[in-house]
């Protein structure tokens, strides 16, 4: 099977094309960015498929990042997903950013744990913690940078993500055994593309995952009146 995989959720825009069993993408690209996700993505998009014999015919999947991330950009990568896969006549699937930076190190060392930290502005991050065999130890939740260094437990752990290293300073502050993996702004899309391949449709919506209310105020005040 040949999947697509889409990712706008952080800072950046991204997709890649990928054949179940492959160790490398057929075509992959992606632009840093943290806003013109909606501009950029299927221009990008579009440049991707054309270097992939068969262009969107051959697609047998959709995967695309749902949260937690930018709201905006959640929308942009989901409604786009959605439109190729209908257009397409294949699934779509949802993939966690989370899981997105965990799952590379996953089963590489042994009885450390794994943690995912990404930046939710204001001193927050969205933060997961899974056994190095991939087991949930805590849950996706936004917390403080103390908080998430205090769940932890004993450690060890691996961090992964933009707030890597912030998480990592109050661990060390509290004596664990931490290490900064990796600090990008985005997953890897290959890794995307790689938990969308072996995502069950019925159980991974592409449905943007919030986990906390849009900071958005209706207008009441410049409202205009309905007639």
């Amino acid at each position: 099977m040949r999947i697509l995989a889409i990712d706008t959720a952080l800072g950046a825009c991204s997709a890649c094309v990928l054949e179940a069993g492959a160790d490398r993408t057929l075509a992959s690209e992606q632009l840093a960015m943290d806003r013109g996700h909606a501009e950029a993505l299927m221009p990008l998009v579009e440049r991707v498929m054309k270097r992939v014999d068969g262009g969107f015919v051959s697609l047998g999947r959709v995967a695309v990042t749902v949260g937690p991330g930018s709201y905006t950009g959640l929308r942009v990568g989901v409604s786009a997903a959605r439109a190729i896969a209908f257009a397409a006549g294949i699934p779509v699937v949802g993939v966690t950013t989370v899981a997105a930076f965990a799952a590379p190190l996953i089963g590489r060392e042994p009885g450390r744990v794994v943690a995912a930290a990404l930046d939710a502005k204001h001193g927050q991050v969205w933060f997961q913690a899974l056994s190095s065999e991939g087991k949930p130890l805590v849950s996706l939740r936004q917390v403080s940078y103390r908080d998430a260094a205090r769940a932890i437990g004993a450690g060890p752990v691996s961090l992964v993500g933009s707030s890597a290293l912030a998480v990592a300073n109050e661990a060390w502050a509290i004596g664990l055994d931490a290490l900064v993996i990796d600090d990008a702004k985005a997953p890897d899309i290959a890794w995307v593309a790689r938990l969308g391949l072996i995502a069950d449709p019925d159980n991974a919506p592409p449905r943007p995952l919030y986990l906390k209310a849009p900071e958005t105020t209706p207008q009441d005040k410049a409202r205009l009146p309905r007639r």
